[in-house]
């Protein structure tokens, strides 16, 4: 088993509400620090206690600018994962180290995204990160990129069209019942689906998650310190990152080629945590489009590609009756999108049983990040019975 197996938990969430990209009427930065300051009365924490800031994807709200505001007493240790959605839950794992090592004992972790302070997303990601063989083929939005891998899907492995329609069907149904989700108000039935307008083959409108302004913190501290908080803990189990040969700059020649790039990352959390898909009891998968939510459940071994339509349907995927409970406050495409930080909250819900769409006595929570990213990650969290 893994040193970082349950040596740490999850113990304050914060969240803001969700705004149509461009429209929030605070800047990242103090977006940012509301979503901390939520985090830490969230579990009786003081923010000054803050020691370890830790974030990723292209997040300019460094520990530097938030330490005046917060009144930190001493920053210990900082960190940025180098990738978009694929940096989350990685970046647990990061926080889980540092506190581990010695090198901090109040670790946040967090995202924060604001049109108006910085570029559209889809425009970062282009000018930044996209590759030269993307770029020169006319490809530069993440739609137009991750539909490859999405249609390969489809043609090559046979995995059904209709396994996408349930994953998004299930994201607004949960989100429904979520007062903070920014699609709330969406049924998203049969026909307002399949007369959606185009995106890129095969996605439509509502295959794709939209940009929101919002950010989201999470508090980490040691198992010990945990226990005497005031909400129940969400042990980090294990929390990988990486990706395989063939991967990074290189992505659609990763070996062995997958659904979602996230075998690597898979194996090895199930290893560190000794648990197995059928353990779980509820999932936030990262879902900037439905295939690669449907690839990300291949990968961690939830069904293959043969057998995805018989799992991958509208009633097994809701709460709270359903077999796998799936993106239980409307996920990336329903709840709103900040590069997958809000399911970290909502698999802390969960486990502490106040989710508005609560899975009967979860034990074991899963989150993946990234599916399709040039690295990615994933993590299973549990309560203290899981330990």
């Amino acid at each position: 088993m893994s040193k970082l197996r349950g040596a740490t938990a999850i113990v304050g969430i914060g969240q803001t509400p969700y705004y149509k990209r461009g429209t929030s009427p605070e800047p990242e930065l103090k977006l940012c620090l509301r979503a901390i300051v939520a985090a830490c009365e969230d579990c009786g924490i003081e923010p000054q206690e803050i020691d370890g800031f830790i974030s990723y994807a292209a997040e300019r709200n460094d520990a530097q600018k938030l330490m005046s505001a917060l009144g930190t007493k001493e920053v210990k240790f900082a960190a940025l994962t180098w990738i978009h959605g694929g940096g989350i839950p990685g970046a647990l794992s990061i926080a889980a180290s540092a506190i581990i090592a010695g090198q901090a004992d109040v670790v946040v972790v967090y995202r924060s995204m604001a049109e108006s302070t910085s570029q559209r997303l889809r425009v970062a990601v282009a000018q930044n990160d996209t590759a030269a063989q993307y770029l020169v083929n006319g490809l530069e939005s993440p739609a137009q990129i991750l539909a490859l891998r999405s249609q390969r899907m489809l043609e090559k492995h046979g995995v059904p069209r209709e396994t996408m329609q349930a994953m998004a069907q299930a994201a607004y149904y949960h989100a429904r019942n979520n007062p903070l989700a920014y699609g709330r108000k969406t049924v998203l039935d049969d026909a307002t689906y399949a007369n959606a307008r185009k995106i890129a083959e095969p996605f439509n409108l509502f295959d794709c998650s939209r940009e929101n302004d919002g950010a989201c913190a999470a508090i980490v501290v040691s198992a010990e310190r945990a226990k005497h908080l005031k909400k129940t803990p969400a042990y980090i189990l294990s929390a990988p990152m990486g990706t395989l040969e063939g991967g990074g700059a290189l992505e659609e020649n990763i070996r062995p080629y997958s659904m979602a790039g996230q075998l690597g990352v898979a194996r090895r959390m199930w290893a560190e945590s000794g648990y197995q898909p059928k353990d779980v009891d509820v999932l936030q998968v990262y879902q900037n489009m439905t295939g690669l939510g449907v690839g990300s459940l291949i990968d961690h071994g939830f069904c293959t590609a043969e057998s995805a339509g018989e799992l991958i349907q509208f009633d097994n995927l809701i709460a709270p009756s359903g077999k796998l409970p799936v993106n239980t406050s409307g996920g990336d495409l329903a709840e709103g999108f900040i590069h997958g930080m809000g399911l970290v909250a909502e698999a802390v819900r969960q486990l502490r049983g106040d989710s508005c769409n609560q899975v009967p006595n979860a034990k074991l929570s899963l989150m993946t990040g990234g599916p399709g990213d040039t690295m990615t990650s994933t993590a299973l969290v549990g309560t203290a019975e899981t330990l």
